[in-house]
């Protein structure tokens, strides 16, 4: 067959036509985030909490929020297992004593007040968390027990690993706030926060974060009171 040049320049741009057709029908690729939080002495915080939520449209809706779950709190050997938890409002909480001593779990906190005895070897009733906020949680009979709940409806929440990472994937172009808190944060310096924009090629991203912290509370245990 003798294809005329003006024929042969037709088909090229047809090709060219259905090829971008199909490129544009093909899903974008999603923004991955890889948080990792500092002290300041350059070592790697764990126990933060990150949350995320978006500061302008985007292009795509972000994640659902998973189904209402109920996490336990373990207390064991003196302390709180773990030292923070994540949870969205309308989560429950219950709390463990796998110790052979009484504990007394409180919390004054404005967003979730209460105060339970939890004897050995026992579990509370799971406890409704119905608003955003931080839960300071502690024992009335061992002091140096303390364990905080963190409550958030961000899109994107995670607790940073004994490395001081989280990794959030599918993140949509847009652009984003970022915050990191800690328990030990001074009680005057509010959450750090980060501008994020997400550009259009939506590349792997790095963000740095570094938090000046308070020494640890809680105190070494001194185990001839483990039966107190």
């Amino acid at each position: 067959e003798v294809v005329h040049p003006k024929g042969l320049e037709m088909r090229r741009y047809r090709l060219v036509l259905a090829a971008f057709g199909m490129t544009s029908c093909l899903p974008a690729l999603a923004a991955v985030l890889n948080v990792r939080v500092l002290d300041d002495r350059g070592k790697p915080v764990g126990d933060a909490g990150v949350s995320m939520v978006a500061r302008s449209a985007t292009t795509e809706d972000p994640p659902a929020l998973p189904a209402a779950q109920t996490k336990t709190i373990d207390q064991r050997r003196e302390t709180f297992l773990p030292y923070v938890e994540i949870f969205r409002p309308g989560d429950r909480v219950v709390f463990r004593n796998s110790d052979t001593t009484r504990h007394h779990v409180y919390s004054f906190s404005p967003t979730r007040s209460f105060e339970m005895v939890v004897r050995p070897g026992r579990s509370t009733a799971p406890l409704l968390l119905d608003r955003a906020g931080i839960v300071a949680v502690g024992c009335n009979i061992h002091d140096h027990m303390r364990n905080w709940l963190f409550v958030s409806s961000a899109p994107w929440l995670a607790i940073t690993d004994a490395g001081g990472q989280v990794r959030f994937d599918a993140i949509p172009v847009g652009k984003y706030t970022l915050t990191v808190w800690h328990p030990q944060l001074s009680p005057r310096q509010p959450p750090v926060e980060r501008q994020l924009d997400v550009p259009a090629d939506r590349a792997d991203m790095k963000l740095p974060v570094t938090l000046s912290l308070l020494s640890d509370p809680r105190m070494p245990m001194d185990h001839n009171r483990m039966q107190y």
